[in-house]
């Protein structure tokens, strides 16, 4: 290549550089930050998993009388207004003493739910006649939790907004602009609460003092702003 067809092409490139420059959109500061919107709220439901469970040689009776204890607790369920049941896992699992198998044990749980609390904790008593108690939740309801996460995605925006400003205003700028939000939410996780019982009973256990207690729900707005120049 000659060099004054070197030199033509060297002029080319350093013409188009500026071009692309101009092209590409211009980066500013940008400033990374979250705000978080919570608030306190009562837990309204209670739900409680109990077990039919039975111990013997023979699996195929222990399963039977599973069978008729779980329909017995499905049955004195269904007599109590505002809890809902279901049935869950059925287990059937070898008994070991010492490394040699001494029997069989098969399971089921039941699991109820009621925005009643009393109410519930009267048919758990009732039913450890002949079930035990694995496991008591408090929790927030789907309704309710959605309820008050609408109002705190509102709280939290509002917030990021709001500290957008007091940063722009930090940095000596008139503005900013959104690059990138996130919200996400958390907690109003099931709180578990003492078992009520772990035995099973010869009679009907009585009621149970439950205290239902609270649970914070957190909204978090999470993003990128860029600075807008002066």
């Amino acid at each position: 290549m000659s060099p004054s067809l070197r030199a033509s092409s060297l002029a080319l490139l350093l013409a188009a550089a500026p071009a692309q420059a101009h092209d590409a959109a211009p980066t500013y500061e940008r400033v990374t930050f979250a705000v978080n919107a919570g608030t306190e709220v009562p837990n309204d439901t209670l739900t409680v998993v109990l077990a039919a469970q039975r111990d013997g040689p023979s699996p195929r009776r222990l399963g039977a009388e599973v069978n008729q204890a779980m329909a017995w607790a499905l049955a004195r369920a269904k007599e109590v207004p505002g809890v809902q049941a279901q049935t869950l896992d059925y287990r059937t699992q070898p008994l070991y003493q010492k490394g040699t198998m001494s029997g069989w044990r098969v399971t089921q749980s039941l699991r109820l739910e009621s925005q009643d609390a009393a109410t519930l904790a009267e048919l758990v008593g009732a039913l450890q006649e002949q079930l035990v108690v694995q496991r008591v939740d408090y929790e927030v309801s789907r309704a309710a939790r959605k309820t008050v996460e609408d109002r705190l995605i509102g709280e939290a925006i509002a917030g990021f907004q709001a500290r957008a400003r007091l940063v722009a205003e930090g940095h000596g700028r008139r503005g900013w602009r959104l690059v990138r939000l996130d919200v996400t939410t958390s907690g109003g996780e099931p709180a578990p609460v003492p078992r009520m019982r772990t035995m099973a009973a010869a009679e009907a256990a009585p009621p149970a003092t439950l205290e239902a207690g609270t649970q914070t729900l957190t909204v978090t707005a999470s993003g990128e702003i860029e600075l807008t120049p002066d």
